[in-house]
């Protein structure tokens, strides 16, 4: 069986890293079975959903390197959600109710009180036509509930192994709202029947649901796909995803310098027994994508482990893969400067400053005059990849400094820095001429 998965994300908000760990699995699971990416567009709420949200998931997926083969938007698809409502009525398993929100709550608070579960009581199903005739008559309109079969549903979860659930304890799931607006599960169901989709994964807090789907699959008469439902993202402390890390959208991070391969490799590698280490590709993050490598605790979500794999990233970067982003930049200073300084990048941004440092302007931190001037004494008249151990040596002889005490003040007046890349191979390309003004005090 050839593997098909779908990613159906609503274009009312932008992707956060929550949903895009969803986009991701899906992919990898996909393309490591040598299967296909569907991107499902669930717009069926027109109020809420705007083209600018739904260009941006593509964006954000394009650029994480996540290609989809296919792509459908749920909104064109409106009569296939009719046909399949039709038949379930037909059926007799999608009934209409007249209970309002606040009757409903009552009830809700009713059960709860004597100790019962909140369960819909399925008073609809008792009302006469002449009691929904008085009821229409008020200006009131059903909503349309499903009727479960009230069964242990069982399947085998990628994620879970075996899994059950109960129908019995559920209430029947409203599939079409009282304006006619259909809610995610029928949609969703109707779709991954007609796209084929073989198997559905996502977070585990989709697990109840996948009972009532999966009778939902069986009344339309259609094979139920594989399910995999992922254990949930929590932060670095074991809780619960604050608000605003919970929220934190692709296109922010992209803003804030970070790489698509360590986002990828981060989201698709925490919480498995993989180590957490840079991919070469997104292509060979699906390739040794396994769920068995996938453990059953919570995935941990902490950035310092993303701003690791970020830096990890551009350490290993080619000269060829970040000449463009260079250029653009106004930071290409060829591949000797780029290997020079790229074992110090945390972001990529931070070349623009070690390009500076080489052709300035620097203003230099000179604490003690005497030593800048031994130091431009001892300078040599030929600079080249020779430079820094001679002149080092020359400085050395010459004050009696040594260690930290001769590298460091050396290091502040010609890059105005303590810290940064290594000096042997950013002095010959500063330059003899901005050497020398640097350790006159000059900025240059």
């Amino acid at each position: 069986m050839s593997v098909k998965v779908r990613f159906a994300p609503s274009p009312t908000g932008k992707l956060h890293v929550g949903n895009v760990r969803t986009a991701l699995v899906n992919w990898m699971f996909a393309k490591g079975q040598g299967g296909k990416f569907v991107l499902r567009i669930d717009d069926t709420d027109l109020a809420r959903s705007t083209p600018e949200f739904e260009q941006g998931i593509e964006d954000d997926l394009t650029w994480l390197g996540l290609v989809w083969d296919e792509r459908y938007n749920q909104s064109k698809r409106f009569d296939r959600y009719e046909e399949a409502a039709a038949r379930l009525k037909a059926a007799g398993r999608l009934y209409p109710c007249y209970d309002t929100s606040e009757e409903l709550d009552r009830r809700r608070k009713v059960q709860l009180s004597r100790g019962l579960p909140p369960v819909y009581d399925r008073a609809a199903l008792d009302l006469t036509d002449a009691e929904k005739a008085a009821f229409e008559a008020e200006g009131r309109k059903p909503h349309w509930r499903f009727k479960l079969e009230g069964r242990r549903v069982a399947w085998e979860d990628l994620a879970r192994g075996h899994a059950e659930v109960d129908t019995t304890s559920m209430s029947d799931p409203v599939l079409i709202r009282e304006d006619g607006l259909f809610l995610y599960t029928l949609p969703s169901v109707v779709d991954d029947i007609d796209m084929a989709i073989t198997h559905v994964i996502r977070g585990e807090d989709h697990v109840t649901n996948t009972g009532a789907q999966i009778e939902i699959f069986e009344a339309l008469g259609a094979t139920v796909p594989g399910f995999a439902h992922m254990p949930l993202l929590v932060g670095a402390d074991g809780q619960a995803l604050s608000k605003r890390l919970g929220s934190l959208s692709i296109a922010e991070m992209r803003e804030q310098g970070y790489e698509p391969i360590a986002i990828t490799s981060h989201l698709g590698r925490i919480g498995t027994s993989d180590p957490l280490e840079v991919g070469a590709s997104v292509e060979a993050l699906g390739a040794s994508f396994a769920f068995s490598k996938m453990g059953r605790s919570p995935a941990r979500y902490d950035t310092a482990d993303l701003d690791r794999l970020n830096a990890q990233s551009l350490h290993a970067m080619d000269y060829a893969v970040a000449r463009p982003r260079l250029v653009e930049l106004d930071a290409d200073l060829g591949e000797a400067f780029w290997n020079g300084v790229r074992g110090n990048l945390q972001k990529f941004a931070d070349v623009i400053e070690m390009a500076t440092i080489v052709r300035g302007p620097v203003t230099p931190v000179i604490e003690d005059a005497a030593f800048a001037a031994a130091a431009l004494a001892a300078l040599p008249e030929v600079i080249d990849e020779t430079l820094w151990p001679v002149w080092t040596n020359a400085v050395k002889e010459a004050t009696g400094a040594k260690g930290k005490a001769l590298f460091m003040p050396l290091r502040m007046m010609i890059t105005g820095q303590q810290h940064g890349p290594d000096m042997a191979t950013l002095a010959p390309m500063i330059g003899r001429e901005r050497i020398v003004k640097r350790l006159g005090g000059e900025t240059a």
